[in-house]
């Protein structure tokens, strides 16, 4: 998706710099809910107690990742846990 990307190389090297935590949340407008409490991609545009507004740098360096739709949030999900990991 974004291997083609100018920011490609220096993305990655950010996202594997240091520890990360992943996790899935499991609740009713569970993607709606995290995108808010996230905050714009861009730091400089996320209202103030948003977790970009707070420990992001820049729009490359946001400080944090998550999924824009279930279907996306399934394939990301499949890296770090086994399907019967999620299952309820």
């Amino acid at each position: 998706m974004h291997a083609s990307k100018s920011f490609f190389n220096s993305l990655t090297n950010f996202m594997s710099s240091g520890p990360i935590v992943v996790l899935a949340l499991a609740k009713e407008n569970a993607i709606a809910d995290l995108r808010k409490l996230m905050g714009a991609t861009n730091p400089a545009n996320a209202e103030e107690g948003t977790i970009r507004k707070k420990w992001a740098s820049t729009i490359e360096f946001n400080a944090i990742h998550g999924s824009d739709a279930e279907d996306t949030a399934r394939f990301e999900l499949s890296f770090f846990f086994a399907g019967f990991e999620l299952a309820k």
